[in-house]
């Protein structure tokens, strides 16, 4: 790697992506791929945090409308992302890397309770820090809690690792026409309801100046491609 573009960022991974074909649960082989990935940013010392989210287990609302009430269902959303940050952690363990699970509820047995000065020190000595159960709150995203604890931690950029390869005028796998942006304003995403992140994320983003780089998880590798400062997927900023 060279001279890395980014000092410390946060790595947003959708649960989704962590089902890798599957759709849902958890696929060892894209969770691998992505591990060594990370392990070769972090032993170039870059610093790396996740959130993940939990949609290979629960979509919230979406699994839970008409039979279970948004804060509970969010609260079960919450639930499956300690279990991908399980999962996770877990990998990066048998390859050596070192890495702390946080969540921002109390789990005892499963991490740390949520400590942004912690969370900065564990950086600096060189730990991946997965962040679980989203801010803590319903009726926030994963998405939300990426961008805070961004914030928190100061973040250079948020990488966001998705299943498509950028942000795109449309949904490209219902638009055959629909154009892939290379950079893109916090503003135009707003007023064009892009699907990148949800709206508060984004304003939180925008409010904060922290660069969003989508790009595509199929190859982990384009994680390192972003770190070299190359053009991958879309920047938003």
């Amino acid at each position: 790697m060279n001279t890395p573009k980014y000092k410390r960022v946060l790595l947003k991974l959708s649960g989704e992506a962590l089902a890798g074909g599957k759709g849902r649960g958890l696929d060892f082989d894209t969770i691998g791929s992505v591990c060594d990935v990370v392990k070769k940013c972090a032993d170039e010392g870059v610093e790396i945090g996740i959130v993940v989210g939990g949609g290979n287990f629960w979509r919230g609302v979406k699994d839970g409308a008409g039979h279970v009430e948004r804060v509970s269902a969010d609260r079960m959303g919450m639930l499956a992302t300690a279990m991908n940050c399980l999962a996770v952690a877990d990998v990066f363990k048998q390859i050596g890397a070192p890495v702390a699970i946080q969540t921002a509820v109390d789990i005892q047995g499963i991490g740390q309770r949520y400590d942004t000065e912690t969370a900065r020190r564990m950086l600096s000595e060189g730990k991946v820090i997965m962040f679980g159960c989203g801010t803590g709150s319903p009726f926030f995203s994963t998405d939300t809690a990426a961008v805070l604890r961004a914030v928190e931690i100061g973040a250079d950029a948020i990488l966001l690792a998705k299943n498509i390869d950028g942000v795109y005028s449309d949904d490209p796998r219902k638009n055959p026409d629909a154009v892939r942006f290379d950079s893109i304003s916090y503003d135009e995403v707003l007023s064009r309801h892009l699907a990148v992140m949800d709206t508060t994320a984004t304003s939180l983003a925008m409010d904060n100046n922290i660069p969003v780089v989508v790009f595509a998880l199929a190859d982990p590798e384009n994680m390192i491609r972003v770190l070299n400062g190359e053009h991958i997927g879309t920047i938003v900023k």
